[in-house]
């Protein structure tokens, strides 16, 4: 329920420009609260008079848009672009200003970037989005003057591609005192050479840097990520995320004695140096083999862990079932691996060790028949703090799915299933795992009703609370959606030079 003050607030902001003409008699105790009512009801104007008159000394987006005891909604998945624009404008005009107190941090971290958007004009300003505004608007205001010496440090979740590239580094090297310094928190990047992503990461001030993703078109092979690791360095990381095949020998590498790769274990000695790192994705990095490299020399326990598409085999597994990080993980994706085919027994261990901790399984594509569901309820039964269940893209029958929702529901803290399309809406002896085409060429109104058969198990145990879905391609990605035609051009001409060198090896051998 809103309070009093908040309503008044409200009253207020929804006349503009009495609101913006008010502002210097506004209490400061109140500054946050007419912030988040101009927010709420996308009063832009409003919101950047209000940040533009900043009266105190910390401005943290986050904190001001979260559940509070005046209004319990919360806005933070609301990154509406005319409101967050405003932010970034008022944050200019403020320090241009430089009257009143010092504005010693603004901390624009923390909004969460969702599929639909609940604000009134329903446009989005993305991660990507939200960083190009702040390098544009830290570059203007460099040719301002910094006075007295005290800048304002902004702390910011950038994500750097090809197109923003340029525009970052000039923001994080300013030529002399800026009004506005940025200290990355969180890192993600997609469409840069290896090169590029050195320089920028050691602009971002990485001592400082909580989470860092290098995904999709980013290639980097071994020798790139030791690099990466011990020159750059990350004492405060939390988590890591590393791009396709980043395990690759470097194609300059020279051989070594087979079990020995010393390349994998400088970056294991590297990862051990981040006290703080408990997640980490390495996900379609042929690992072969080498997970007890890789995590043994780990001090800290992992909470989340994502091998997908790692080709693991029995010993990887068995490792993993007995080192430090199974009683602690929150989070394991193992999609991929034919978990129940080829290690059963270290795949149970591991779920047992896991089972007072694990929150989100992920088993897709991992080769699950109805002959296996009776396995795996027994491995999921004492997993009774699960909350989230994927295993998408697995040849199951209906009457499988039926027989696995009847003890899914016996989960107390599930709430989120992810469930493959069901074989029977397929054409006889499709294979599997399939591609995209073949994915998508199913029976929609077979699916259709097997799915209310699915959703009347949950209703029949009591379980409303628990989401059923099946999401053909993944689940939404608000920054592949956001950088969708960029990194079409990233492919096509990655494609185009992989021709070009295609057709120059042909010219030679000629």
């Amino acid at each position: 329920m809103r309070s009093l003050r908040f309503i008044s607030a409200e009253a207020l902001v929804s006349h503009p420009l009495l609101a913006r003409e008010s502002l210097d008699s506004v209490a400061h105790n109140l500054y946050p609260l007419v912030f988040k009512a101009s927010y709420l009801l996308e009063q832009a104007e409003v919101t950047r008079a209000v940040l533009g008159n900043w009266p105190l000394e910390e401005f943290r987006l986050a904190a001001l848009l979260g559940p509070s005891t005046d209004h319990p909604e919360d806005l933070r998945d609301r990154a509406c672009r005319a409101c967050l624009e405003a932010c970034v404008r008022g944050l200019a005009d403020r320090v241009l200003q430089g009257r009143g107190r010092w504005l010693r941090v603004a901390d624009l971290t923390g909004i969460r970037d969702v599929q639909v958007q609940q604000c009134p004009c329903g446009r989005a300003l993305g991660k990507w989005g939200r960083t190009e505004l702040l390098a544009r608007t830290c570059c203007a205001l460099q040719a301002e003057p910094c006075m007295a010496g005290r800048p304002t440090e902004v702390l910011v979740d950038l994500f750097v591609t090809e197109g923003n590239f340029e525009v970052v580094v000039q923001a994080l090297r300013p030529p002399g005192p800026a009004l506005l310094q940025m200290r990355c928190l969180s890192f993600r990047a997609d469409s840069l050479s290896p090169g590029q992503l050195l320089h920028v990461l050691g602009l971002a001030r990485p001592d400082a840097l909580r989470k860092l993703e290098v995904v999709h078109n980013v290639r980097l092979n071994a020798g790139h990520v030791q690099q990466l690791l011990a020159q750059v360095g990350f004492p405060q990381l939390v988590s890591l995320t590393l791009p396709t095949r980043a395990f690759d020998t470097p194609p300059t590498s020279t051989l070594v004695p087979e079990g020995e790769d010393p390349l994998l274990s400088s970056i294991a000695w590297e990862l051990s140096q981040m006290t703080r790192l408990t997640e980490l994705s390495v996900a379609f990095s042929t690992l072969t083999g080498k997970i007890q490299m890789l995590l043994s020399p780990l001090r800290t326990p992992l909470r989340s862990l994502d091998l997908a598409n790692c080709a693991l085999n029995q010993a990887d597994m068995a490792f993993l079932a007995d080192c430090m990080h199974a009683a602690h993980l929150e989070v394991l994706d193992l999609s991929g691996h034919n978990v129940l085919h080829l290690y059963p027994s270290a795949f149970f261990r591991l779920l047992r060790r896991a089972s007072q901790t694990l929150r989100a399984l992920t088993l897709e594509e991992c080769g699950l028949t109805d002959s296996h569901v009776g396995m795996l309820i027994l491995g999921l039964s004492p997993c009774q703090q699960l909350r989230e269940f994927r295993f998408l893209g697995n040849p199951l029958s209906a009457r499988a799915l039926q027989r696995l929702f009847t003890v899914l529901c016996e989960l107390p803290e599930l709430r989120r299933i992810e469930f493959p399309v069901p074989k029977d809406c397929y054409p006889a002896g499709t294979a599997y795992p399939q591609d995209e085409l073949a994915m998508s060429k199913f029976d929609q109104q077979k699916y259709d009703a097997i799915a209310q058969e699915l959703r009347a198990v949950l209703l029949r145990a009591n379980r409303e609370d628990i989401q059923a879905s099946t999401p053909l391609f993944g689940s939404f990605d608000p920054d592949i959606q956001e950088t969708s035609n960029e990194l079409g051009t990233f492919l096509l001409q990655a494609f185009k030079t992989a021709l070009e060198n295609f057709s120059r090896a042909l010219r030679q051998m000629e």
